[in-house]
């Protein structure tokens, strides 16, 4: 693994961090929750008031039959993957989470095309690429994985990064390429890669390549361009191994995020501190993702994320 010059003198390992997220869903942007419950949660995107399953919701709702019967649509796993229409629901709208703007449809799955769980991160992603921009000459150059439709991708881009934008589905790149377009960002130096991670990790270590952040939210389980498995717990050790080896000589962060449920703040936290042992100036921050709503609203847990950063914890980019 490769070693890495730390920015001061400090001998010892990096130190850990839990951190709660700042969220500011709710707060006149197209996204909040607006309630929870008996394994369900009660959204609004936009207009469209949804609900769907949510297994980690497992309190009683805050709410009463009342508020839940306003839901423009829901979406069933009981009886086979449906989502039941009870209004008018257009196939495709566009919302504005964390300033920006995404394209939503409704799934087989009942995904939507956002998961805005993620909104704090990507505006620490942000902040932490303005960061890193403003402490040298060029530009910040981003790598991100299993990256979806493109949040992350977007949050690196507005803040003057070079990205490379890496997915094994054909179609969420195309949708991630409208999303950018949706932000103008369509002449933005994206790079849109439809090919498998661990496959195209291995090609960019062959070519010497470098990358000065690296975000990566890989699935318990999927599939490759070509049929590869891809199984967390059996790969994501050497997924990060990888990442490692292609991140520059004046790093600016490593972000991971999962909604795997073992993988646990603290779980996420020992992935990175063994992958990046040999930086050993730096700091790792651990926490939930939550999904949240106006005041009041219990918040709900949706994921997990760790994230390193060279320096002390007090400078992480706020």
């Amino acid at each position: 693994m490769k070693k890495h010059k730390a920015p001061g003198d400090d001998p010892g390992k990096g130190s850990y961090r839990n951190e709660a997220p700042q969220s500011t869903s709710g707060r006149g942007e197209d996204y909040e929750l607006i309630d929870s419950g008996d394994g369900r949660k009660f959204e609004r995107f936009g207009r469209y008031r949804l609900i769907r399953p949510c297994a980690q919701a497992i309190w009683r709702p805050q709410g009463g039959d009342s508020l839940w019967a306003q839901a423009d649509a829901s979406f069933d796993r009981t009886h086979g993957n449906r989502w039941r229409l009870h209004r008018p629901l257009p196939q495709e709208w566009v919302v504005t989470v964390s300033g920006m703007r995404f394209k939503l449809s409704p799934t087989d799955f009942g995904h939507l095309g956002i998961f805005p769980e993620q909104k704090d991160l990507w505006d620490w992603i942000t902040r932490m690429v303005e960061k890193a921009r403003d402490r040298r000459v060029g530009q910040v150059s981003v790598l991100n994985l299993f990256a979806y439709s493109g949040g992350a991708t977007m949050a690196a881009a507005r803040a003057g990064a070079r990205v490379c934008h890496v997915d094994a589905s054909k179609g969420m790149v195309k949708w991630a390429r409208e999303n950018a377009e949706l932000n103008a960002l369509g002449e933005a130096p994206i790079q849109w890669i439809v090919e498998d991670v661990n496959r195209f990790l291995d090609r960019e270590i062959r070519r010497g390549k470098r990358y000065d952040a690296v975000i990566l939210d890989p699935p318990t389980f999927g599939h490759g361009r070509r049929k590869e498995i891809y199984k967390i717990d059996r790969e994501l050790a050497f997924t990060l191994e990888k990442c490692w080896t292609l991140i520059s000589d004046e790093p600016a962060f490593l972000l991971l995020s999962s909604h795997t449920p073992y993988c646990t703040p603290i779980a996420l936290a020992n992935f990175l501190r063994l992958a990046t042992g040999s930086y050993s100036y730096s700091c790792i921050e651990h926490g939930e993702m939550l999904l949240t709503g106006p005041a009041g609203v219990l918040p709900v847990p949706s994921g997990t994320y760790s994230r390193w950063f060279p320096g002390p914890c007090s400078e992480e980019g706020r």
